[in-house]
């Protein structure tokens, strides 16, 4: 028996649960938020934060990152939203396909920030811990693509290429391409473990890890755009996503550089202590004493009901000693 000389591709990239449809884009999606959040707050712990706090951050990062994702996508495919024979509406049309991650990079860096603000957390600690999370989500969020079949790159034979069905509509030829879905995907783990080991083996801090993880997707990024053959805005002979890629990678690179100059080593505390739920504050700003006043309070009382048996007892024993020394002493006459 032959060999199957190719990837298959979904023959469609929805799964009905009764009538509940399951995107598999979405779901791609899904899955990688939840690793980032899960295996980012794993790390954060490690580094002496507190468990959830990576997820309450996650709330304003992750909703930011989905917009900026779009945004960017949006924007520069713009013609496919909004020329003629286009329905804009499937701009919002997120399950269909279409996050640019240097969008979702940039707003999601927002988000956290707002979320790190809240908390007083400084966030290029909150981005070290993230960063390996936030590769390992790039690797599954890419399997969304192949659900879709596309971003596929040039035709090839190769014994994984990529078997892509013809569509007009959608502007696909059938044949077998480069799976450059299944090549980020690698690449992406590639960097998640690469930042991992360099995190443990030089102490990175102060968003150096981050940084690393940054510059070292682009370089992939990079090359895998050379065999892509979708629709993209050129300039100077490459594409778009090839510019913002030199872009991104020297921005990186140059703060890895001033990062550790200016800061070296790691934070030795990323989350302030926080009072615990239901603890009463130890300043004793409530208006209540201080538990060491209440004791100063007890033991005066106790003096004091001390010193008020004692001197009564005295008064007591003096007033019957006198007495008794009145009656022993002879009455002398005028």
């Amino acid at each position: 028996m032959d060999l199957l000389a190719y990837i298959p591709s979904p023959s469609s990239g929805v799964i009905y649960l009764g009538p509940v449809p399951l995107r598999g884009y979405a779901f791609c999606i899904i899955i990688g938020v939840f690793v980032a959040v899960w295996y980012g707050g794993r790390r954060w712990v490690a580094r002496g934060g507190r468990v959830g706090t990576v997820a309450d951050i996650a709330v304003w990062a992750v909703p930011f990152g989905l917009v900026g994702g779009r945004l960017y996508h949006v924007i520069t495919d713009y013609e496919l939203y909004f020329t003629d024979g286009r329905d804009w509406v499937d701009a919002f049309k997120i399950w269909q396909g279409g996050l640019g991650i240097w969008g979702a990079i940039a707003l999601g860096a927002l988000g956290a920030w707002i979320g790190c603000r809240r908390r007083g957390i400084p966030l290029p600690a909150y981005a070290d811990a993230i960063a390996p999370g936030i590769a390992f989500a790039q690797a599954i969020g890419r399997w969304g693509n192949w659900f879709n079949q596309e971003l596929y790159g040039k035709a090839t034979t190769l014994p994984w290429a990529l078997k892509i069905d013809g569509d007009a509509d959608a502007g696909r030829v059938a044949g077998t391409y480069h799976p450059t879905f299944l090549y980020e995907s690698l690449w992406c783990v590639g960097v998640a473990v690469l930042v991992i080991w360099a995190d443990r083996r030089f102490t990175l801090g102060h968003g150096r890890a981050f940084a690393l993880y940054v510059a070292a997707y682009t370089v992939g990024r990079f090359w895998i755009e050379y065999l892509r053959v979708d629709d993209a805005h050129h300039v100077l002979g490459l594409r778009l996503n090839n510019w913002t890629s030199v872009v991104v990678f020297l921005a990186a690179v140059v703060y890895l550089v001033i990062s550790a100059k200016r800061a070296p080593g790691r934070e030795e505390v990323v989350e302030p202590a926080a009072v615990e739920d239901g603890a009463a504050p130890a300043t004793g700003t409530s208006g209540d004493a201080p538990a060491g006043s209440a004791a100063k309070s007890d033991g005066a009382a106790k003096s004091d009901g001390a010193d008020e048996s004692g001197g009564a007892a005295k008064s007591d024993a003096a007033d019957e000693a006198g007495a008794v020394a009145a009656e022993a002493e002879p009455t002398k006459n005028p």
